[in-house]
């Protein structure tokens, strides 16, 4: 049975346009803060959303912040409507791709990280805890990164559909069972 997995962040990119220029967009979008000496692109951050937008010339969006998918096509399109108001040329609706989804999840009991890296398999585990105090436990299939804590706390990481990380957790949970270290 999977817990409730909390989404922390999502990560999706996009194109909003064929190019743009990020002077005039700095001047549109109100909070937008554009040092091209320092970064090539405009970071618009969206308080009200708990969002940010990397905006480049290229017309390239990485949105970043978001805990749901709609939170993430709202900020998209609050940029796009904005622009587009203002007379920029933008792509009305943009086809948006999730990069990463970091989620957490707790187990409910306190791990062995020691019993786990014997469990799951040096190839697919890296556990140092004099570098640091996680697991890191590379799943195949869905292709993503579980951290493991001794506390039963668990990020994944690399996850583009939420179902990724339900999968991930269950495979975990499917493996630490098996070696009796889970119930």
């Amino acid at each position: 049975m999977v817990r409730k997995i909390v989404v922390e962040n999502i990560v999706a990119s996009t194109s909003i346009a064929r190019k743009l220029d990020l002077e005039e967009v700095a001047e549109i979008l109100e909070d937008a803060k554009y040092a091209p000496k320092r970064f090539p692109g405009l970071v618009y951050k969206l308080k009200k959303m708990k969002t940010a937008m990397l905006i480049f010339r290229s017309g390239k969006v990485n949105c970043t912040g978001a805990k749901d998918l709609d939170t993430v096509k709202k900020s998209i399109e609050h940029a796009v409507t904005k622009l587009g108001k203002a007379g920029v040329k933008v792509i009305k609706k943009p086809r948006i791709v999730v990069q990463n989804i970091v989620a957490v999840y707790d187990l409910g009991i306190e791990l062995n990280l020691n019993s786990i890296v014997r469990t799951l398999g040096m190839e697919n585990v890296e556990y140092e805890p004099e570098q640091f105090p996680g697991l890191a436990y590379r799943v195949n299939e869905p292709k993503v990164v579980l951290l493991l804590f001794g506390s039963g706390k668990v990020v994944c990481t690399g996850a583009r559909k939420i179902k990724d990380v339900e999968t991930a957790i269950k495979k975990l949970e499917k493996e630490l069972s098996r070696a009796g270290l889970f119930n």
